[in-house]
């Protein structure tokens, strides 16, 4: 049986994306010397970007679920 696009599958690639993005920002964040030299906008278009690639990479498969049998 197929698992991509099951609840599970879902639940585990939404987690993968979550963290990408959080790691994104907090990476494209750090790159700033001080708050106010941040660059919002890049910020929020590379972390929306890797939450994207994310869920694309994701349907190639997810080793969370690779385990399981559904």
């Amino acid at each position: 049986m197929n698992k991509a696009f099951t609840k599970e599958w879902w639940a585990a690639a939404g987690i993968r994306a979550i963290r990408t993005i959080a790691q994104t920002a907090i990476a494209t964040i750090g790159t700033a010397v001080v708050m106010s030299d941040v660059n919002w906008l890049a910020v929020l278009s590379a972390s929306v970007l890797s939450g994207i690639l994310s869920l694309l990479m994701s349907i190639a498969g997810l080793p969370e679920l690779e385990d399981k049998t559904l």
